[in-house]
């Protein structure tokens, strides 16, 4: 199954025969991809399907092995590092916070790119924490040693740190990890209104085929380091996709609230009821 809607004319960031590699062990090979301009791209798949690769790649944190990402025509690979991050803000899986650093410095580094050695720091960029903080609820947290905050708000405080580079083009791998699911919702409603107010461009790996259905404009859905359909959640999520992507059975029927797709698994394993045992008659009483 093969389900396309490519929109290459209004599309910054592209990847054009992409091969992506971690030593010998090949991930991505021959991908062609087209972000949407203006949109929420989500991509899905299994675990080791490659999504989180092609984000790396994408955000220039992995050299292709073949083939190239473009932005805006120019090659990622040979753009200055400074010049990108003014243009992609990126959220990796699993950064880490140097020691003993508080929310509102390592926020403050968001700032860096804008940077110039006879401006350090500007009215502009203490607003854009500021607004970076106050997005993602961690304002309050601003002294506090990020070292000691829960998984939960360590991850808003990193997409704080996103928020603040200021940047058309936000990619996030796994946004919502260590979040409860409030907050979850809390930061992917957060994702919606920058697309949506701002005009950001962003994409997002997800895990959860149901938020991405439901945040989503542009669907990609990747397997063995492939797109297998990609679309309007809408046009392509089916009980076929899910079963060939995700090797599960299921229901698709409208979301009740949005009326984007949701996937309702097929029925859980039972174990069987055991065979009735025969029960004797009781036995009488010698006289």
């Amino acid at each position: 199954m093969t389900v396309t809607a490519r929109a290459d004319a209004r599309a910054r960031l592209t990847a054009r025969e992409l091969t992506l590699a971690y030593e010998d062990r090949t991930v991505v090979e021959g991908l062609d991809l087209a972000v949407p301009d203006g949109r929420v791209t989500v991509i899905v798949g299994a675990n080791a399907c490659g999504k989180s690769t092609t984000l790396r790649a994408l955000g220039r944190l992995l050299k292709p092995r073949g083939g190239a990402v473009l932005l805006d025509g120019e090659e990622l690979a040979k753009l200055p590092t400074k010049r990108i991050a003014r243009r992609i803000g990126l959220l990796p899986q699993s950064p880490v916070a140097p020691e003993a650093i508080t929310v509102a410095d390592l926020v403050a580094r968001g700032r860096q790119p804008h940077q110039r050695w006879w401006q350090q720091w500007s009215a502009a960029d203490e607003a854009a924490v500021a607004r970076a903080m106050e997005h993602t609820r961690v304002a309050g947290l601003a002294d506090r040693p990020v070292d000691e905050l829960s998984g939960g708000q360590r991850q808003r405080v990193w997409l704080a740190l996103a928020l603040a580079q200021d940047t058309d083009l936000l990619l996030l791998d796994e946004p919502t990890t260590y979040l409860d699911v409030a907050h979850q919702v809390e930061v992917l409603d957060l994702v919606r209104r920058l697309n949506h107010d701002r005009g950001r461009t962003v994409v997002v790996v997800l895990h959860d085929l149901n938020q991405a259905a439901r945040y989503a404009d542009h669907l990609i859905a990747m397997k063995s380091g492939a797109i297998v359909a990609e679309g309007t959640p809408a046009r392509i999520v089916t009980a076929e996709l899910v079963r060939e992507v995700f090797g599960l059975d299921c229901v698709v029927v409208p979301d009740p609230v949005t009326g984007s797709p949701l996937v309702v698994p097929g029925a859980p394993w039972a174990p069987e009821a055991p065979a009735s045992t025969p029960v004797s008659p009781p036995r009488k009483a010698s006289p």
